[in-house]
């Protein structure tokens, strides 16, 4: 470089001297082309060279392969697995119910998984960053994550903090949800009334856990026990994410594998249990008619969806500590099947254990109702003529009493209704739906009751959900602490702790005696829309903004194999299609459905369906629009250019040999829009800069940079920033 330039006199100045491109380039020095960071000739590029190194060394990585892999199928398969599977199982059709659901995984699951895998390990930053680089103006779907993972972390630690309660309370023989209390009437003894009309495990749910209120208008303050259960739960999270994927990756080897231990050992002994093979039988007898049902398709799309973690950010945070060679393709294969038979394995074991219960609740009902005809034969009320002379009260089966049954109701047509006789079919107790906490905390603790060492299984059943709900927590919460720390650099120790402290501050909505309502609320519409919403965005963004091809062209120099064209045809057409149907077919149900929650009534012992009241009416609709609202708020502003997207025109600032980026008013086709650098206050990109908007025809910085370096423009060695840490 000529010694009279300004660059060069001011090289060992500490000054900053700003000066335009053109006068950098002119007194360019001649440069291997080929090796530099910036490379525009499309010539061989060795992805083990220096620069890689460099990049891989600022960002932390996963430990290993089985680490990372870990990490998703912790995230992915969670308490939905074992309680929300099983029930649309049963409700849809049983074994027909998986047909809808394996299609859908491979034409929506799969393709969206891969997509948002393939943009975090690309451009590896959080959900912010990854938008933010692909299109700015949808750099909303960034922040919509971000609040949607908020709002769902919310409800879901609190699910944690009941199985920590029922955990401790396991430590006892009998199970305390084993009988009902005694309550003393004066100097008598006498069961509790609320318990007897219900039962054991859903007088211990609802009075004990809960000391749940009669709708969700009664506050009815604070349940400490619930508050305490909270509080340890949310400490388990900040513990584990305290240092990054450095302490969560650890807590992953066990937290994703002991589940699997639990449910094989819970299979076993399930097997084992009479009544398992007619539990089994019922979840796979196809009920074909079903297949027709657009509900049951619905559902399954729902499932789906959330199964897989789609658009919460804690996929795309998890890929972005990978190399960029990593095989992304092969995991979202991997991880996306490992989902589905975690959910088939769950459902065999809930359907074993319900087979099991279904039979000892069809037992008790033959019981109490042989006992009543009992008492018309000894009254007169029935003649013994009809009862079979093969028929043993002292061991009455289920098939003397259906029979005896049948001939009774003939006999007795007119009058039959008055006897107040039970059916007592098996089927009958089989198909009674359960889900979500009805089915973890009432039917399954019911249902252990029974089992020899019974304390011993439930401690190992709410361990395995302590550790389910852990792992999506901790997917739930990097998509927050991720892009939040990479797009504003703060330390991510103190962004955790205060994260968590103040998510338990608000949680405690949640563990008031009506906080149960609060749960149901959240987890039916507080993510629901707004994460259709945003999936959908993402799709659009990359496959028609960024461009499908560009995309595959990106994909096959990260992978160093071309992608099916399968993925073309979903990315493009297919998956944006039937998501928009998801979106349309979820607000029809919205409408249709008054919004509404189950209450338990004290005085009836039962259960009530009650809408919610008008100001719940405004906390559910405030919900759906500040998750959404991200969305069209980034677009206007950057339409509008009211904010800067960091994406300006540049200049360059030289110091001591090192060129960093700085915000100036150069002209669009300045050359400097071709430099790669990044300083703390802007968005960071490994990526080339690029400009505040690309349609599908432009040239996309993805697409110019194949090397995870970028590999444009002059030779200059630029200055880079190291990036979170997290």
């Amino acid at each position: 470089m000529p010694k009279n330039s300004k660059v060069t006199q001011r090289e060992h100045s500490s000054e900053h001297v700003t000066e335009s491109v053109a006068d950098l380039l002119a007194h360019q020095e001649p440069v291997d082309y080929k090796r530099s960071v910036l490379n525009v000739t499309g010539e061989a590029w060795d992805k083990q060279k220096e620069g890689d190194e460099d990049l891989d060394a600022e960002r932390p990585a996963w430990n290993s392969k089985l680490q990372y892999i870990l990490a998703q199928i912790g995230y992915s398969v969670g308490l939905g697995n074992v309680w929300r599977f099983p029930y649309l199982c049963q409700k849809n059709g049983g074994g027909a119910y998986l047909v809808p659901y394996l299609v859908l995984l491979i034409i929506i699951g799969l393709p969206l998984f891969f997509l948002e895998l393939a943009v975090g390990q690309r451009i590896r930053r959080g959900s912010i960053g990854v938008w933010n680089y692909i299109c700015p103006r949808l750099g909303g779907i960034g922040y919509a994550s971000c609040l949607v993972c908020f709002f769902v972390g919310l409800y879901y630690n609190v699910i944690i903090g009941w199985s920590i309660f029922y955990f401790f309370k396991s430590f006892q023989y009998p199970l305390p949800w084993s009988e009902c209390p005694l309550v003393k009437n004066g100097s008598v003894a006498v069961v509790e009334t609320e318990c007897e009309r219900s039962s054991a495990t859903t007088y211990f749910w609802y009075r004990e856990t809960l000391d749940i209120s009669n709708s969700i208008s009664e506050s009815g303050g604070l349940n400490w026990k619930m508050t305490l259960c909270l509080l340890v739960a949310w400490s388990l999270v900040g513990l584990a994410m305290i240092k990054g994927i450095q302490s969560s990756g650890k807590v992953m080897y066990f937290s994703s594998l002991f589940p699997y231990l639990v449910l094989v050992c819970f299979l076993v002994r399930g097997l084992l249990l009479r009544g398992a093979v007619d539990g089994i039988m019922h979840m796979f007898t196809p009920k074909l008619d079903k297949m027709l049902d657009p509900q049951v398709w619905r559902e399954a799309a729902t499932q789906v969806f959330f199964a897989l973690g789609l658009g919460f950010g804690g996929v795309i945070a998890f890929s972005s500590y990978n190399k960029q060679d990593n095989n992304c393709h092969f995991d979202a294969t991997l991880v996306s099947f490992i989902n589905f038979f975690t959910s088939v394995l769950a459902t065999l074991v809930v359907f074993a254990v319900l087979g099991f219960k279904a039979n000892i609740m069809n037992e008790k009902c033959v019981v109490e109702n042989a006992e009543k005809i009992l008492g018309y034969l000894n009254s007169n009320v029935l003649s013994h003529d009809l009862i079979p002379p093969h028929v043993n009260f002292s061991h009455l089966t289920a098939k003397d009493y259906n029979e005896m049954y049948r001939v009774i109701m003939t006999v007795k047509e007119g009058h039959f209704k008055e006897l107040g006789l039970d059916a007592c079919l098996l089927e009958d107790e089989l198909n009674k739906s359960v889900q979500g906490t009805g089915l973890a905390f009432i039917a399954f603790t019911e249902a252990m009751t029974h089992f020899p060492a019974s304390p011993f299984w439930s401690v190992m059943f709410f361990l395995m959900l302590i550790n389910l709900g852990l792992g999506s927590m901790i997917g739930t919460m990097s998509g927050i602490t991720t892009p939040i720390i990479d797009t504003f650099k703060v330390r991510k120790e103190v962004f955790t702790v205060g994260c968590c402290i103040f998510a338990f501050l608000v949680g405690l909505i949640f563990v008031q005696r009506s906080g149960n309502y609060f749960v149901t609320m959240f987890d039916d519409y507080s993510a629901t829309l707004p994460l259709t919403v945003v999936v959908i965005l993402e799709n659009i963004a990359v496959a028609w903004i960024y461009g499908t091809k560009k995309f595959m062209q990106e994909l096959t120099e990260m992978l160093g194999f071309r992608p099916y064209q399968f993925y073309y045809y979903t990315w493009k057409y297919v998956s944006p299609i039937c998501m928009a149907v998801l979106m349309t077919a979820s607000i029809i149900q919205l409408g249709v459905s008054p919004p509404g929650y189950s209450a338990w009534i004290r005085e009836e012992a039962a259960e009530k369906f009650l809408f919610y009241p008008t100001w719940a009416m405004a906390i559910l609709i405030s919900l759906i629009i500040l998750a959404s609202l991200p969305l069209p708020l980034v677009f206007i502003l950057r339409q509008f250019h009211l904010v800067s997207d960091g994406s300006n025109a540049l200049s360059v600032t030289y110091k001591k040999g090192r060129m960093m980026k700085d915000i100036s008013n150069l002209e669009d086709n300045d050359e400097t829009r071709f430099i790669l650098s990044k300083v703390p206050s802007e968005t960071p990109s490994p990526m080339p800069t690029h400009r505040s908007y690309l349609g599908p025809g432009s040239n996309s910085p993805m697409e110019m940079s194949s090397a995870p370096n970028g590999r444009y423009g002059s030779g200059y060695l630029l200055a880079s920033t190291p990036e979170s840490e997290l």
